[in-house]
């Protein structure tokens, strides 16, 4: 955090309760360097880390959201600036829009298809986890500084206590994920390391086995 924060007494946000976890785009299109928008050692990392998470979030009983971003053809789409949006790999059935199977568990997680970067905005996942009782957003995913960025700042706008294990999300460039990480510790989020956030998922889990 920085000094002009710190000095204003700024102060981390905490865990609650009730843990909720949503995974945000960790399709095929986005992983695969095979795909003009896929790859990245920053990405490959966050998949890794997050396949480590969630076995610990489903433990313990949180609620999974996973989404892609898909559309059902190019005139559902928003102004985006990004080329490759328009070439059909974000259109639903396409390859490039199935889930990667390390992070996605269809027999416990719940699916989504967003057609914004915020997994909130115009879909059911705040009604969701208020009605699984979740006060903490634990948010992995891709990208940092897009989907990522924006999923924080609504589950903040919500009302929900936001965590962010660093090495459960990635972006294409080292520069932004930093960047906006730093940010969203500035105002949003508690940017935690994947242990921090493992032992807190244990934690809830022998809750949980002592009726808590």
């Amino acid at each position: 955090m920085s000094d002009f924060y710190a000095n204003l007494g700024a102060s981390a946000i905490g865990y609650g309760e009730r843990p909720g976890v949503v995974v945000i785009d960790f399709q095929i299109g986005l992983i695969d360097e095979a795909f003009p928008l896929g790859g990245g050692a920053l990405i490959e990392r966050a998949v890794e880390n997050t396949a480590k998470l969630l076995p610990a979030a489903r433990a313990a009983k949180a609620p999974v959201v996973a989404c892609n971003l898909a559309y059902s053809g190019l005139r559902e789409m928003p102004p985006w600036k990004i080329p490759e949006h328009l070439k059909g790999e974000f259109l639903r059935d396409h390859p490039g829009t199935v889930l990667d199977t390390r992070i996605y568990d269809p027999g416990y997680d719940t699916f989504i298809t967003k057609t914004s970067p915020s997994i909130f905005f115009n879909s059911a996942v705040a009604q969701f986890f208020v009605k699984e009782g979740v006060d903490t957003i634990i948010v992995t995913g891709c990208n940092t500084s897009g989907c990522v960025r924006a999923s924080v700042v609504d589950a903040f706008s919500l009302g929900f206590r936001v965590i962010v294990p660093e090495p459960c999300v990635g972006d294409p460039d080292e520069r932004p994920h930093q960047d906006n990480l730093r940010d969203m510790q500035r105002r949003y989020a508690d940017v935690v390391s994947l242990e921090d956030a493992l032992a807190y998922l244990a934690e809830r889990e022998q809750n949980n086995l002592k009726g808590a």
